[in-house]
């Protein structure tokens, strides 16, 4: 059992997110690779050592260089606006050491091909944080599709709906401001990153994109509110997909059904712990949609809890997202994930984005 140095940058919700769970990680699941929290990275002095007094790190900087090049710092995790992820991946890939990266993946997808390039260069582990996907009830309903359960999948409908900016009274801030920061670039790459997860690449997109409050109190809105698209993924499968940040009364709208000759599944995020599966089988007069609660039976439930339908939350999932991290790290192999797996979502966004500024059906681009 060794220890690891763990350099994150940025302290706010997602820092604090990956600093408990570096911190629990190795109680949870008995990790070969034990973290130790190093140092952390903040945009001054002064809540940098907020941060550290809080989460218990060892030291803290407000220069993401300094945290990037100190000996001790041995694996890095970003959670800082995504302008500086491109320069910090580079950074720290020309030194060989290991990166979760938070998304979206840099602030452009030629930001994103970058950071990909970077880790390719060296072989360098990576790992990009889609954390909502690792729930045991998601994690389950990937394997029932890939073991063929609901037979051959005919249809997928996704959607990240959230209503954060719902209230038109709401005033601007960072997050209407640049693409990166508004529903496309920031919600949707999950939901996009399921689809490719539950069904296989994503070959043609129309999209509609739109900013439905261009003015909010204290600025104009320059970025997306909610956009909407179909796809055709290339296994032949037929998709849609909605992302909205003034979807009203959608607080974690991550949800999603996949629709197969044998049978069905539905999933929301707003209920985590359980899954909804209809087997096309036994008489017509009981068939229908059976909610199941997870338990130890599903996947990484049982090192949180021994109880069946006690559930896990957010915050699981974020320490399993570290324990993949970790496993990749001992293994020196990268694990899904990868940053080319968060390119791929974003080339998918890409293409949406043009699809609804040529009112034309897009070929996902790849690289």
């Amino acid at each position: 059992m060794g220890e690891i140095g763990i350099g994150i940058l940025g302290g706010g919700y997602m820092g604090k997110a990956h600093a408990v769970a570096m911190s629990a990680v190795g109680a949870v699941f008995n990790t070969a690779l034990r973290p130790r929290l190093e140092m952390v990275c903040a945009s001054s002095d002064q809540s940098a050592e907020q941060y550290r007094t809080a989460f218990g790190f060892a030291r803290a900087t407000s220069d993401w260089r300094v945290l990037v090049n100190d000996p001790k710092v041995d694996a890095i995790v970003i959670a800082t606006p995504q302008e500086m992820h491109r320069d910090i991946v580079e950074a720290a890939m020309a030194l060989k050491k290991p990166v979760l990266c938070e998304k979206p993946m840099g602030a452009s997808l030629d930001d994103s091909r970058a950071i990909a390039d970077a880790a390719a260069r060296n072989g360098t582990v990576n790992m990009v944080a889609f954390n909502y996907i690792r729930t045991p009830a998601s994690q389950y309903a990937r394997q029932l599709i890939a073991d063929g359960e609901i037979g051959d999948v005919t249809w997928f409908r996704g959607e990240h709906t959230e209503d954060f900016y719902a209230d038109p009274s709401a005033p601007a801030t960072w997050r209407t401001t640049g693409e990166a920061n508004g529903t496309m670039g920031d919600l949707a790459p999950h939901m996009v990153n399921a689809a490719l997860a539950l069904i296989g690449p994503i070959k043609s997109v129309i999209a509609e994109v739109e900013t439905v409050h261009t003015t909010r109190p204290g600025g104009d809105v320059t970025n997306d509110d909610q956009g909407q698209l179909m796809c055709r993924f290339e296994n032949g499968v037929m998709g849609q997909m909605f992302f909205s940040r003034i979807a009203t009364g959608r607080k974690m709208g991550y949800a999603y059904e996949v629709t197969g000759t044998k049978g069905a599944i539905r999933f929301d995020q707003e209920d985590q712990n359980a899954i909804w599966l209809y087997r096309m089988d036994g008489p017509e007069a009981e068939r229908g949609f059976r909610k199941i609660l997870t338990g130890p039976a599903h996947p990484d439930y049982l090192p949180f809890c021994q109880g069946p339908g006690h559930g896990t939350g957010y915050q699981d999932q974020i320490i399993i997202e570290a324990r993949d991290f970790l496993h990749a790290i001992h293994t020196n192999t990268s694990v899904w994930p990868t940053f080319n797996d968060g390119v791929a979502a974003n080339q998918v966004i890409a293409a949406a984005v043009e699809s609804s500024r040529t009112k034309s059906w897009q070929t996902v681009q790849t690289f």
